[in-house]
């Protein structure tokens, strides 16, 4: 199942994308896509009730804003430094385990939402990236039982200030964290619908040109290693996002770099997960 939300920012409903594409409202369901609809088995509820409401529903014009496919969660965690090529671009070792720093949920907009240049900003880089979305509460989770504890997976854009990141007592959560840096979406893909997260083709274009090309066989850490290593440190909650970490090809690794200006457009997509478009544009007041 594809869970999606569309309306306009802040007042957006939920809904369910089709396999052949189609979008239907499901708010008659009585529940957005919280904490408490994934973690009260709200995706299997959602199954049964669609097999006898289906075609009640309402079908929701392609033209209609999709936002985020889940209301704010408690936390993203992300996972830096997790292609070995990616780490190698960035001038850093190869870590041997899992890198943690956290991304403000206020950076959630929806898949198709302008990027906003920050104010000040001369560094915003681009990050394509696979997600996933907790489904069961974890803590001290073993890697054998981890994707027990999945919901689903969805695309994120790690959009990154470089300077503010790396440039200022490197506190990474600053360069991660402004307004509109984490376009998700276009859709949660249930769990049963991603065969293997583990294999999958992510991809970034700049202006119509490829610049991301890799697929998360290339991992240094694999989702299970992942969602039980962090488990180890915090209790994951339901509709958490872990982002799982970006392939080589971000601006930070051309020479010299290039980052982001107002107009560009940037395209991203996963297997299996849909496809994103966001264009740059400058704060204003």
């Amino acid at each position: 199942m594809k869970l999606i939300r569309f309306g306009t920012a802040g007042k957006e409903k939920p809904g369910v994308q089709l396999e052949n594409g189609n979008r239907i409202d499901v708010s008659a369901f009585g529940q957005d896509y919280t904490e408490s609809f994934f973690g009260e088995n709200g995706i299997e509820q959602l199954k049964k009730w669609l097999k006898t409401h289906q075609s009640e529903c309402p079908l929701v014009d392609k033209n209609i804003r999709l936002g985020a496919p889940l209301c704010r969660p408690s936390k993203i965690v992300c996972v830096g430094l997790n292609y070995a090529q990616h780490a190698v671009e960035s001038g850093m070792d190869v870590p041997s385990e899992p890198v943690l720093f956290f991304k403000a949920t206020s950076a959630i907009v929806g898949p198709n939402d302008d990027l906003v240049i920050p104010k000040g900003s001369k560094k915003t880089d681009w990050e394509v990236e696979l997600a996933v979305v907790i489904g069961k509460k974890a803590s001290y989770v073993k890697e054998k039982d981890a994707l027990e504890h999945v919901a689903g997976y969805v695309l994120h854009n790690d959009y990154s200030e470089r300077a503010f990141q790396l440039e200022q007592e490197g506190q990474w959560v600053k360069g991660k964290s402004c307004d509109t840096f984490a376009p998700i979406g276009p859709f949660i893909a249930t769990k049963d619908e991603i065969s293997d997260p583990n294999n999958l083709t992510l991809w970034l274009t700049l202006n119509g040109k490829k610049i991301q090309n890799s697929s998360t066989a290339d991992f240094i850490f694999n989702i299970q290693y992942v969602v039980s290593y962090i488990s180890q440190f915090m209790t994951l909650l339901p509709g958490d996002i872990i982002s799982t970490g970006t392939p080589f090809g971000v601006g930070l690794g051309f020479k010299p770099p290039v980052y982001l200006k107002p107009g560009d457009v940037i395209a991203l997509g996963i297997e299996g997960l849909g496809s994103s478009k966001q264009t740059a544009v400058s704060y204003t007041n």
